[in-house]
C-alpha cells in the first residue's frame, strides 16, 4: 500500500472518529456551530499549522489530507438532506431542557449542562424566573430556545383583532448627497415630498444629507452631515423666539400692573408688536 492510500484511509478514519467524540461531547461544547464546522474548523487548522512546520512530512499528504476533511463533512451534509435517519444519527436531535414550566433533569444530565449554565442561557433571553417558561430547547448548534408562557408573550395587533397594512422593506433614498430616485418613485413619492421631509429634521437640501431612509408607512430617517451644527443653531433660533415669549409676557404684566393709562397703551401697543414680530420671524425660525 503507497503512502498516499496510506494518508487517505487515515484520514477518513480520523473523519468519523472526530465525528463520534463529537457527538459524544454532546451540543454544549460546539455551542453556535454545527458538528461539521467544529470538526472541520479544528482539523485543518491543526493540519495547516502541521503543514508550515511538519517539513519532515510530504505537502503532498498534507493537502490531501486537508482536502479529505473538507470533502467529507460536504458529502455526509448532502446525504443528510435525503435521508432524515443519517441526520439525526450524526447531528443529534433538539433536547426539551424545560417543559410545561418544569425541568427535565434527565436531559440536563444527557448535555452535561448544570443549572447554573441554564440560567445563563435564561438571561441571555432576559428571562430570570423559571415560571415565566412554558418551554426550553437546546437546539443542535448548542443554543436554548425559549417559548415564554402565552400570558407573558407580547400582545400583537392580531391578538387584539387589529388589521394592520403589511410592512415593506425600508429603503434608502439619499446617500452621500445625493437622491436615489428610482428608490422614491417606486415606493410613491416624489422628490418635493422628500425635500420637505429632510427640510424638517434640519436639512436646506439633499446635498446636506448623509443618508435617508423611508419605510412602508412614510417615516423618513434622516442622518446629517453636520448634525451637531444644525441641532446648534435650531436651538439657537428656538432660544430668540422663547426670549421675545418672554418680553412680550413682561410687556403684559407691566401692563397689568400700572395703574398709568399712557403707560397701559403703551405696554399693550409694544406686546402686540412683539406678535408681528414673531409672525415676520417664523420663517427665519423654520430654516
Amino acid at each position: 500500500m503507497n503512502e498516499l492510500s496510506i494518508v487517505l484511509i487515515r484520514g477518513l478514519v480520523g473523519v468519523f472518529f472526530m465525528l463520534l467524540l463529537a457527538r459524544l461531547m454532546g451540543k454544549k461544547h460546539i455551542r453556535d456551530m454545527t458538528i461539521y464546522e467544529y470538526i472541520v474548523g479544528i482539523s485543518i487548522g491543526s493540519l495547516s499549522a502541521e503543514l508550515t512546520f511538519g517539513t519532515e512530512v510530504r505537502m503532498l499528504n498534507f493537502l490531501l489530507g486537508m482536502l479529505i476533511w473538507a470533502i467529507i463533512p460536504i458529502i455526509l451534509s448532502k446525504l443528510e438532506m435525503k435521508s432524515f435517519r443519517l441526520r439525526n444519527l450524526i447531528e443529534g436531535k433538539p433536547t426539551i431542557l424545560i417543559k410545561d414550566g418544569r425541568i427535565l433533569e434527565k436531559n440536563l444530565k444527557k448535555e452535561s449542562l448544570t443549572i447554573d449554565e441554564l440560567m445563563i442561557h435564561l438571561r441571555q433571553k432576559d428571562i430570570f424566573h423559571f415560571s415565566d417558561i412554558e418551554m426550553a430547547v437546546m437546539e443542535k448548534n448548542g443554543q436554548v430556545s425559549i417559548l415564554k408562557k402565552t400570558e407573558l408573550q407580547p400582545l400583537t395587533p392580531k391578538d387584539m383583532g387589529k388589521v394592520v397594512e403589511k410592512e415593506k422593506e425600508p429603503r434608502i433614498v439619499i446617500v452621500d448627497g445625493n437622491l436615489l430616485e428610482k428608490s422614491l418613485y417606486e415606493y410613491g413619492y416624489t422628490k418635493e415630498w422628500l425635500l420637505g421631509e429632510v427640510v424638517k429634521q434640519g436639512a436646506k437640501n439633499f446635498s446636506d444629507v448623509f443618508l435617508a431612509q423611508i419605510d412602508s408607512m412614510g417615516n423618513v430617517y434622516v442622518d446629517l452631515y453636520n448634525e451637531t451644527a444644525t441641532i446648534a443653531q435650531v436651538k439657537q433660533k428656538l432660544l430668540v423666539a422663547a426670549n421675545i415669549k418672554q418680553l412680550q409676557a413682561n410687556l403684559i404684566n407691566f401692563s397689568l400692573q400700572t395703574e398709568n393709562k399712557e403707560a397701559k397703551e403703551m405696554y399693550k401697543k409694544h406686546s402686540k408688536q412683539m406678535d408681528h414680530l414673531l409672525d415676520d420671524m417664523s420663517g427665519y425660525l423654520k430654516e
